[in-house]
C-alpha cells in the first residue's frame, strides 16, 4: 500500500508516539504497570495530575510522579496538568526532570491548560516559569475552546494538546469534530508535536492520524484490551502511514504481547 498522507493534506515529518494514559491501569501497580506498557512498544507515559478543582477527579501529584521517575530514569513524562492554578506546581514536578544519557533529550513535560491561564492574564508566566525549571512545554485546550486561543503562544511551546473528550468525565466516546483544530494547528506548524487525549483506540486512531496528530494517548485503548502490544503497534502505524506518508513496507512492524519477553498468557 502507499503511503497516504497526501491524501489527507496532514503530511508531516513528527515522529508516531504512543503514550499510554496510566489513570487506566491498576495504579497500585504504577510502576509495574507503566513497565509492562512500555515493554508492549509504548514510547512514552502520559500523567494526569488531576486537583479536583478545574477537574471533579483527584488522581495523584508530583509526588507520585518522582517516583515513579526512579523506576524510569530514560522515559519520557508528559504530565497533564488537569489544575486549577499550574503555576502553582512548576517547581515540584521539575524535581522529576531527567535528560536521557544516550540521545541528550529531555525527557520532562509539563502540559498545561489555556482554560487555567488565559483569564488570569497567566499563560505567558507559566510557559517562562516551566522553561526556567527545565521542562519542555505543553499547552492544551478543551472541546469547548476555540484553537484561536492557543494560537499567539504555539510558537514558544513544544506540543499542542488537543483534548478529544471533556476532560474528567467519563463514558465519553472520540470527538472527531476536534479534528478541525488538529488540522488547523498541523497547517500552520508541520513540525510542531500535536497531541489527541480521549477516546483514542485502535478503532478511531486513524482519524487523529489523517488530521495531523502525532502523539497519542489512549487509556483503555491500550490498558483493557486483549492485545496491548498489537493494539500500540497498530495506532502507531497509523501515524507513519496517515501523517507521515510513510509506505507499507515502511512501517513499524505488527507486534503481540505473546511474543514479547517474559509474557504470561492470563
Amino acid at each position: 500500500m502507499a503511503g497516504l498522507c497526501g491524501s489527507f493534506k496532514a503530511c508531516h515529518c513528527c515522529t508516531a508516539r504512543i503514550g499510554p494514559s496510566v489513570l487506566d491501569c491498576d495504579t497500585a501497580m504504577l510502576a509495574t504497570e507503566a513497565a509492562r506498557a512500555l515493554r508492549a512498544g509504548a514510547d512514552y507515559l502520559h500523567l494526569d495530575v488531576m486537583d479536583g478543582n478545574f477537574v471533579p477527579a483527584i488522581s495523584f501529584g508530583a509526588n507520585v510522579i518522582g517516583k515513579l521517575r526512579a523506576h524510569h530514569p530514560k522515559v519520557f513524562f508528559d504530565c497533564h496538568m488537569m489544575v486549577a492554578k499550574p503555576e502553582e506546581q512548576v517547581e515540584q514536578v521539575a524535581q522529576a526532570k531527567a535528560i536521557h544519557p544516550d540521545t541528550k533529550k529531555n525527557l520532562l513535560q509539563f502540559t498545561f491548560h489555556i482554560e487555567t491561564t488565559k483569564s488570569r492574564g497567566k499563560t505567558q508566566e507559566v510557559i517562562d516559569l516551566v522553561k526556567q525549571n527545565g521542562m519542555l512545554v505543553g499547552l492544551a485546550l478543551n472541546p469547548a475552546t476555540p484553537v484561536e486561543h492557543v494560537l499567539p503562544y504555539l510558537d514558544q511551546v513544544d506540543m499542542a494538546l488537543v483534548m478529544t473528550v471533556v476532560p474528567g468525565k467519563g463514558g465519553q466516546s472520540f470527538m472527531v469534530d476536534m479534528m478541525e483544530k488538529v488540522r488547523h494547528v498541523r497547517a500552520k506548524y508541520p513540525e510542531k508535536d500535536i497531541e489527541v487525549d480521549g477516546g483514542v483506540k485502535v478503532h478511531t486512531v486513524d482519524e487523529a492520524a489523517k488530521a495531523g496528530a502525532n502523539m497519542i494517548v489512549s487509556g483503555t485503548g491500550v490498558y483493557k484490551v486483549e492485545d496491548m502490544a498489537l493494539a500500540i503497534s497498530t495506532m502507531k502505524r497509523s501515524v507513519e502511514l496517515y501523517g507521515n506518508g510513510l509506505t507499507e513496507d515502511k512501517l513499524s512492524p505488527l507486534r503481540y504481547d505473546k511474543d514479547l519477553a517474559g509474557y504470561a498468557a492470563s
